[in-house]
């Protein structure tokens, strides 16, 4: 532990910027824990340290820590200081952890434990929502079907669809526990499908698995819609090993692009 404590004290360590925006300041110490610049367990410079490297207030510093206490990566003890959580404490669905994990994503296998957790809710939730999914629900699935597919070659735009029909689907099965965990999932949903489309050589096959997904739910064929959900989700593996395989690629070689995908 005093290693640890000498490592989160060592100037050599900390981070040469000095933003002056609170979120900033937030932003700035949380990516240097993801970065393992502050490991778990170990204690985060004094109060007094933080301000005078970030040149901000006690006042910023603790509303700082504050947010970042509240979203698990760090605890306050009496008389210790703060100390960085152990990783597994972390809230790993929140939007700003995601965001602060950055190109250290990969390190954390989110995007694999996602894919898991998808491949045992969705295809039931395709199932209840052939039988269950009003006509509304099944309309507005096809809006954003055909949002995907009107995107072009805009990564962005055919994730921000992409993430909307799989939190619709889930909808559309009625069941109150799926819905509640599409809201748990919905920012690490988004990371998850950003990456396998940005991985993706071709977005067509994943535009006409999810046009079948619509038309088996139209047509109320449960079978169906299980399997073309089953399909997304081989697609979706799929594209995760190459972009699995391009970060070891970048790794060795920080030239590397991110991807075909991401060129065009």
């Amino acid at each position: 532990m005093e290693s640890l404590e000498r490592q989160g004290h060592d100037s050599s360590a900390q981070p040469g910027r000095r933003p002056r925006v609170r979120r900033n300041v937030t932003a700035s110490i949380a990516e240097d824990i993801c970065a393992e610049r502050y490991p778990s367990g170990s204690t985060l410079p004094r109060e007094n340290d933080l301000c005078e490297m970030y040149g901000v207030s006690r006042t910023v510093i603790r509303e700082s820590l504050k947010v970042l206490e509240s979203k698990g990566l760090v605890r306050g003890k009496p008389r210790i200081g703060t100390t960085v959580c152990d990783k597994d404490d972390w809230n790993i669905l929140d939007q700003d952890v995601l965001a602060w994990m950055g190109p250290y994503i990969a390190d954390f296998d989110i995007l694999g434990s996602i894919l898991e957790a998808r491949r045992t809710i969705e295809p039931a939730a395709a199932e209840y929502a052939a039988e269950r999914a009003t006509a509304r629900e099944i309309a507005d699935l096809e809006s954003a079907w055909q949002q995907m597919r009107d995107s072009g070659d805009d990564p962005e735009g055919f994730t921000e669809a992409d993430v909307t029909f799989h939190k619709l689907l889930l909808g559309a099965s009625h069941n109150q526990v799926f819905r509640r965990l599409s809201s748990a999932m919905h920012a690490g949903l988004k990371y998850a499908l950003h990456a396998s489309n940005v991985a993706a050589h071709s977005r067509d096959e994943a535009i006409a698995v999810h046009g079948e997904l619509v038309e088996a739910l139209r047509m109320r064929d449960r079978d169906a819609a299980r399997a073309c959900t089953h399909r997304m989700l081989d697609l979706a593996a799929r594209d995760l090993a190459v972009e699995r395989r391009l970060d070891k690629g970048r790794k060795a070689n920080p030239e590397t692009p991110r991807s075909v995908a991401s060129r065009r």
